[in-house]
């Protein structure tokens, strides 16, 4: 970027009611008088500030009858101005935000009034709440369905992923780099005696060769500079007939966001990730995108399945 594409970008996103009304429209899409409902701002305030967001291309509108919903504009429309305002959302922490996103849920509700909440959410379900039905609450029904049998978690944090599937597998064995995540783990699980935490390094597994029924590397990857040697280590510790899950983020160039949070590359291609299981000696039987975050940038998330013969 020149300097005056710079200066513009930074005034443009210098003003408290523009960054208000872009942490808004991140997740939902949203009508003027919703959006001023939500900030408690006057309408034509919020039109004069979508107006200016539009025109430099990180809003986009879309009518709907008598209505115009505004939400972000794809990333491709204003690469840099995305990573820019990914930027300044990292470091966003104040209370308007919050108690902007805390009065966004009842405005939202005003929306179906009038209309059952399954024909008020209609094609929109999975991002809309109602009681007991979340994402959580699913997960743990799902995983009633399965027999993991001994389970190894590789950079498991606290241990989330343990505790889901306590009920269900033999054993469970999770392992992180950080001292203080796996005195958390282990606080979180305490009382469920099959469920070990370990501190250790995912290139160098202190496993035995096959001594687990299934492996998993959920966003792992992106914080290995040996990302093929954790591949092999994974694949040495699993059993013949076993089953490696993995989750990590697509190739993508925004290094800034993720930065924050200790990624150490940007991701992988499908193909790319596929040919580094294969080297481990693991059949790949899935390898593909499976989720597109809906806040800008708009990470895509790619799931891995392989097994060992």
């Amino acid at each position: 970027m020149n300097l005056e594409l710079i200066n513009r970008h930074c005034t443009l996103l210098a003003d408290a009611t523009r960054l208000r009304l872009l942490a808004l429209l991140e997740d939902e899409e949203l009508t003027v008088a919703e959006l001023a409902q939500a900030t408690r701002l006057a309408q034509p305030r919020v039109s004069t500030h979508l107006a200016r967001l539009r025109e430099a291309g990180l809003v986009a509108d879309r009518r709907d009858g008598v209505s115009v919903y505004y939400r972000l504009a794809a990333v491709a429309d204003q690469p840099e101005l995305h990573r820019l305002w990914q930027l300044f959302r990292t470091e966003l922490d104040d209370a308007l935000i919050s108690e902007d996103a805390e009065r966004l849920p009842d405005v939202l509700l005003q929306r179906g009034s009038g209309r059952s909440w399954p024909d008020a959410v209609a094609g929109d379900m999975e991002r809309r709440y109602s009681p007991g039905r979340s994402w959580e609450a699913t997960a743990r029904a799902l995983v009633q369905l399965l027999t993991p049998g001994r389970v190894l978690d590789i950079a498991s944090g606290d241990g989330v992923m343990g505790e889901l599937l306590a009920g269900r597998a033999e054993r469970i064995d999770c392992i992180d780099v950080s001292e203080k995540v796996v005195a958390a783990g282990r606080e979180r699980v305490a009382g469920l005696d099959h469920v070990h935490f370990h501190r250790g390094d995912m290139h160098a597994l202190p496993f035995a060769d096959g001594a687990f029924d299934t492996v998993l590397l959920l966003h792992a990857l992106t914080y290995s500079h040996q990302p093929q040697l954790a591949l092999s280590e994974a694949g040495r510790v699993l059993a013949a007939g076993g089953k490696l899950l993995l989750a990590t983020l697509h190739q993508h160039r925004y290094p800034e966001p993720v930065r924050a949070y200790g990624h150490v590359n940007t991701g992988f291609r499908p193909q790319q990730l596929k040919a580094m299981v294969d080297e481990t000696g693991l059949a790949t039987r899935f390898c593909d995108i499976t989720s597109v975050e809906r806040r800008a940038p708009h990470f895509k998330i790619i799931t891995l399945l392989a097994d060992k013969s």
